[in-house]
């Protein structure tokens, strides 16, 4: 008796959501090239939720992130023409936003006094930072608060660079390769960057959590 066909292998989504993702950023691109500058608003407004999170967790900063983000796409509609495709769109966008910030915080001078709306970053409440932090030693409710403070604070003292692969990995949730296209690098440095900046938060925060 003859053995049933294997089933088909399910497809995988997120791949082709990928992919029709990228196939509308390229209409939008091509059309934003040709003088539609309605199609470049579509652009803004898919891809500046994400941007600010990217910025705002490089930054700790509302107000900077606001200008960051204005710079950014300002730069990006100004070169729009010498896209060609050659990554994506979100890559693309991803690497002026990256590239522009690490240029900001290495001219910022250092700030004397931040705000209680910045210590409320997002990165607070990532839990896989917060378990990072935590490793071992239970971290109880009433002690959060100054967790979370003392994380943001320690993120602060990190590199521009180890800050950004923490930001995009962490706290995004970019993959190793995605990263490694945005910034430019090797899959091999960024996993580098990734476990030099984990141990550096490890050690700040080892003082609070002993």
């Amino acid at each position: 008796m003859q053995e049933p066909p294997e089933p088909p292998k399910p497809t995988e989504p997120r791949a082709s959501s990928d992919d029709e993702s990228r196939r509308q950023d390229d209409d939008l691109v091509a059309r934003t090239q040709a003088g539609d500058t309605g199609a470049f608003d579509e652009l803004i407004l898919k891809y500046s939720p994400r941007l600010y999170g990217l910025v705002y967790n490089m930054t700790s900063n509302h107000d900077d992130t606001h200008d960051m983000l204005q710079d950014v796409w300002s730069k990006a509609y100004r070169s729009i023409n010498s896209f060609r495709g050659k990554s994506s769109f979100y890559t693309w966008i991803h690497s002026i936003a990256v590239n522009m910030t690490i240029n900001f915080l290495k001219k910022r001078t250092r700030r004397t006094h931040q705000s209680l709306d910045d210590i409320e970053s997002s990165v607070h409440q990532d839990k896989d930072l917060i378990e990072l932090a935590a490793t071992s030693t239970p971290v109880r409710e009433a002690n959060l608060n100054e967790l979370q403070k003392r994380l943001n604070d320690a993120m602060q003292r990190l590199s521009e660079d180890h800050r950004t692969v923490v930001t995009m990995f962490d706290i995004q949730g970019l993959p190793h390769a995605e990263i490694a296209k945005i910034l430019g690098v090797s899959e091999g440095t960024v996993r580098s960057r990734l476990f030099y900046a984990h141990r550096q938060l490890q050690n700040f925060l080892s003082e609070f959590l002993s």
